[in-house]
């Protein structure tokens, strides 16, 4: 009997498929990636146009072995890896490391690809194979050459300049710098004051309501217009004496949409936001959705493959998705036609499916008692999201009331009805920013309506920095920008970490002192490749070799040659003194040469520039240097050079200094009256 090895990249893969296929058919795993460049000097050899020496990993050799045995009873071979690039590279590596040639025919090599695990996508899939796509192959080969040339050329660089064991990464260098620019956005704000003032207000149904100062003089008024509490006083007080009428009423009914189905990016996005989940997490239990869990008739895929940039739905869940809704909700929930979207991150491939449930039918609730209590928490959030995505729109009515009190102040009232919830039956998307004080419902009112004044309610505040990175916005803006791929953010996450480059704490990211000093190192002397808009750009000449529109060596040839030549410049033009300390304007309380701030294992310290004559240190101050003081003059003057001398304080109490220093050296202890 004609027998057919199938590999995948992992047994629980493995398993799942292996119950959907007859008799024939092996199936076995890869355990991931087989073979890699090794981190040593040749692995990649330029002046060979960029050829690349790959080695079998470590882990990866017994695998291999078992492989080959099965390799060569099989007739066919069918490689059943991930449906993306990195998949197809997998597959590319997988016939050298088993030194199988498609072209000879022994066995016959097949390429197949399925977006979810079940009996009728493997069937599917297994009913049209193809081949290896070469330019996907080629795209994945120059991403792996890419950061290969970056991280082994310039992390030696960092050793040298910063200290051994650094690391800078092509992608991860860049989501360094969004963060550590915007601590320092942080750092460099300077708060202001402003006030609000609102009025509670009554009309003929007798029923208080708020309204807030919007317009003087017929202006609206800014923000930040109501500087002072002096200020917000004398307009209080005039508003006392006005008479107080509604001017004008309004409303709008308005329709709002549902978010589309989930990609990678805003899974990641989401799981943050509403669980608590980190990008890993979230990838760690898709991944164990979509290969396959026993929900009592054995091992199904739950989920459709997720990494994938599209927010597409099948005709067959656009189906489930209409009956289901109709059922649970109501026809009136049901849309006539589905809704489509259409994905507005730079970059984005859309060429496969949203991130869905394989069933519709197959509810949380039904599927509940199998999955671990996280697993069940993303799957109801991928089902939720996936059912509201083809809902009704949900529909409001917005009022707004001005309310002119004399000529001189508008007042402002606004309220929201929800009409039809639609959607927001079922879900409503998360968010980052703190959204404004939901406007509830207003009573009824009428134009020219008369209104009694019972409080005036002034309130101060004060603007906000920007708001530090969750995981959740710094994966937004990663893919907004274009920068790098959303399939990677979990694990460039994790590496800025482990490398204490940056800290999550509670939930945002807080720059390291290493992570700040090698931010700024690579921003100053290698600005272009840390460049948002340059990294979008690799990543579109990335997408080209892929569509077989531009050749990989090519993309290669035209980073190496300037990058390369910047590296040797840099190397001789900066020097570790350079990067690693930074002047304060303080004197050394010892010796009294200046203080600097040095960069030491354990992050900044203050150190005397004299060292090692003078081995004064000091911490740092939430971990900024102190303002200089301003100098305390004694009566004496200095019996050297006539200067006045300085009182000082030291490690050991206070003394005096000559004032005239650097070009008067002497001190003398200071003698208590």
């Amino acid at each position: 009997m004609a027998k057919s090895l199938v590999i995948v990249e992992s047994p629980a893969k493995a398993k799942t498929i292996e119950k959907f296929l007859g008799p024939g058919y092996k199936v076995m795993a890869s355990y991931g990636h087989v073979r890699a460049l090794p981190s040593k000097q040749g692995s990649v050899d330029v002046a060979n146009d960029f050829e690349p020496r790959y080695q079998v990993l470590a882990e990866s050799r017994k695998h291999i072995t078992a492989l080959k045995k099965e390799a060569r009873s099989a007739d066919e071979l069918i490689l059943a890896t991930d449906p993306d690039r990195e998949g197809e590279a997998i597959a590319w590596h997988l016939l050298q490391a088993l030194g199988i040639d498609p072209a000879k025919g022994q066995p016959t090599v097949r390429r197949v690809t399925f977006h979810e695990i079940t009996k009728d996508a493997i069937r599917e899939a297994m009913a049209h194979p193809g081949s290896i796509s070469a330019p996907l192959v080629d795209a994945q080969q120059a991403r792996s050459i890419l950061d290969y040339l970056v991280g082994f050329n310039l992390s030696p660089f960092l050793w040298k300049k910063i200290r051994y064991g650094l690391s800078a990464g092509r992608v991860q260098s860049v989501a360094l710098r969004l963060i550590c620019e915007r601590e320092k956005e942080i750092e460099a704000f300077e708060s202001r004051e402003y006030w609000s003032i609102h009025a509670q207000l009554s009309g003929q149904a007798d029923k208080p309501f708020k309204a807030r100062l919007f317009a003087l003089d017929g202006q609206k008024l800014d923000k930040l217009a109501i500087e002072s509490e002096a200020m917000a006083g004398e307009l209080v007080a005039e508003l006392e004496r006005q008479s107080y009428r509604v001017a004008r009423l309004e409303t709008k009914q308005k329709k709002r949409n549902p978010a589309p189905p989930f990609t990678t990016s805003t899974l990641q996005q989401e799981a943050s936001r509403k669980l608590g989940f980190s990008s890993r997490k979230t990838m760690q239990l898709s991944q164990k959705l979509y290969e396959g869990i026993d929900i009592g008739e054995g091992a199904v895929g739950l989920i459709t493959y997720m990494r994938t940039d599209s927010v597409v739905l099948s005709k067959l869940a656009l189906d489930e998705a209409r009956e289901l809704i109709s059922e649970r909700f109501g026809a009136e929930y049901a849309l006539n036609k589905p809704r489509t979207f259409r994905n507005k991150a730079k970059n984005a491939q859309e060429a496969h499916e949203a991130i869905r449930p394989t069933s519709l039918f197959r509810t949380p609730e039904q599927v509940k008692k199998y999955l671990s209590a996280d697993q069940f928490k993303l799957y109801r959030l991928i089902w939720m999201r996936t059912v509201a995505s083809q809902m009704a729109a949900a529909v409001l009515d917005a009022t707004t009331v001005d309310i002119e009190a004399s000529e001189r102040f508008t007042l402002r009232a606004t309220g929201q009805v929800v009409r039809f919830p639609g959607f927001m039956q079922l879900y409503t998307e998360g968010t980052d920013e703190p959204e404004e004080e939901e406007s509830g419902l207003l009573p009824p009112l009428a134009e020219g309506e008369a209104l009694k004044l019972h409080q005036l309610l002034p309130e101060q505040h004060f603007t906000q920095p920007p708001p530090r990175f969750t995981e959740a916005s710094l994966v937004k803006t990663l893919e907004e920008n274009g920068i790098g791929r959303p399939s990677t953010y979990a694990s460039i996450i994790q590496t800025l970490v482990n490398r204490k480059y940056v800290r999550l704490e509670k939930r945002t990211f807080f720059p390291e002192d290493t992570g700040r000093v090698v931010s700024d190192l690579l921003s100053n002397h290698f600005s272009r490749y840390v460049d948002y808009d340059f990294t979008a750009r690799m990543e579109e000449k990335l997408d080209a070799i892929s569509r077989g529109e531009q050749p990989w060596r090519e993309v290669l040839r035209e980073f190496w040659e300037p990058f390369i030549r910047l590296l040797e410049q840099k190397e001789q033009e900066v020097s570790k003194a350079d990067v690693t300390t930074e002047k304060t304007g303080r004197d050394c309380p010892e010796c009294g040469k200046e203080l600097v701030i040095r960069l030491g294992r354990r992050g900044r310290f203050l150190a005397c520039s004299g060292f090692p004559d003078c081995r004064y240190t000091e911490a740092l101050k939430n971990g900024q240097a102190e303002e200089p003081e301003e100098p305390v003059y004694s009566d004496q003057t200095c019996d050297k050079c006539g200067a006045r001398m300085l009182i000082k304080q030291g490690r050991y109490g206070k003394y005096l200094a000559c004032s005239a220093y650097p070009d008067c050296r002497n001190i003398q202890p200071l003698v208590k009256p």
